[in-house]
């Protein structure tokens, strides 16, 4: 990975923006960010990713660029998740204070003051908690609700419903978070695992006014998962649990059945042959699904791949 942080002249603020397909969003997103980060009075830089965008988003952020030098861009070779996207331009950023947002407006770019604030209260890390908007429908609302109760159920770390990846980092903060070497990562449960003192802001979701969300139904039981199995093993001790349980339940059908022989009570039961088949089949194939995930996830970290590839940036790298 090249790197870009210029330590003869440090930021003061660094911001990191995933993108995914948002060119009709750039122009007021950037337009509310510099606005805000004017006023600070600080110096700040914008790490604009765009993780594999199908649409005109990272020529918009070249054109941004050539306009202000503290916009940066980088363009990954390929669609590698926001979370990834996130951990590519937080390697970039060169700030004291770093502020990884979204780029959809539905994190306000007015709150970032709000964020350096608390920080100055003495936290290493200020997290934001999403209240819901009146506009939100039941579906989203019952999805997201049910997201945080599994998850807090199955995972050691415990998070608060409807945490977010808008949050601060001081330098301190971020260099041990950028420790963590996983491949498959889960950065809200990292960000809670690591420890450090740790604040809260609350905030509310506007609508999303252009595009469309990039977190389908499919993205979120796979974050969910990711989240589950990246800091538990409690599906692996369910899968033992129900192997036993089942164990004895075969065992008791089978004593009753020889009683039924051997009493003269036994009649052709192919209904109850085929559910006892069915069931015992389930709980083997839902046991090695919960396996083989883990086994999925070791594959994937012996394996030791680059997070991701950078393959255009919008300035040149430092010698």
């Amino acid at each position: 990975m090249v790197q870009y942080k210029n330590f003869m002249n440090p930021t003061e603020i660094s911001l990191v923006i995933p993108l995914l397909n948002e060119e009709g969003n750039i122009n007021e997103l950037l337009l509310r960010l510099r606005s805000t980060l004017d006023d600070l009075g600080k110096s700040w830089e914008i790490i604009l990713v765009d993780d594999g965008s199908i649409d005109n988003t990272f020529q918009k952020i070249r054109l941004f660029a050539k306009e202000d030098p503290r916009i940066i861009g980088l363009s990954l070779s390929r669609n590698f998740g926001q979370q990834i996207a996130l951990i590519a331009g937080l390697h970039e950023a060169g700030g004291k204070l770093i502020i990884t947002l979204d780029a959809d407006l539905q994190h306000p770019p007015e709150l970032i003051p709000r964020l350096i604030e608390v920080q100055s209260e003495g936290y290493d890390i200020v997290n934001t908690k999403r209240i819901e908007h009146q506009g939100t429908g039941r579906f989203k609302k019952w999805s997201s609700a049910g997201f945080y109760a599994i998850l807090n159920r199955f995972s050691d770390v415990k998070l608060e419903p409807g945490s977010a990846d808008f949050r601060l980092f001081t330098r301190q903060a971020l260099d041990a978070f950028l420790a963590f070497p996983e491949k498959d990562r889960f950065n809200r449960g990292l960000v809670v695992w690591m420890g450090f003192k740790q604040g809260v802001v609350s905030y509310v979701a506007p609508p999303r006014t252009r595009g469309k969300t990039n977190y389908t139904l499919k993205r979120m039981m796979r974050l969910g998962l990711d989240g589950i199995t990246a800091f538990s093993s409690k599906p692996l001790r369910i899968s033992a649990y129900l192997g036993i349980v089942t164990t004895i339940v075969g065992l008791l059908y089978m004593i009753y059945a020889l009683i039924a022989y051997l009493t003269g009570h036994t009649s052709p039961g192919w209904t109850s042959l085929i559910a006892v088949v069915v069931l015992l089949g389930g709980v083997q194939l839902l046991c090695m699904g919960i396996i083989g995930e883990y086994i999925a996830r070791i594959y994937n970290e012996s394996k030791n791949r680059p997070l991701f590839f950078i393959k255009d940036n919008t300035r040149e790298p430092l010698e």
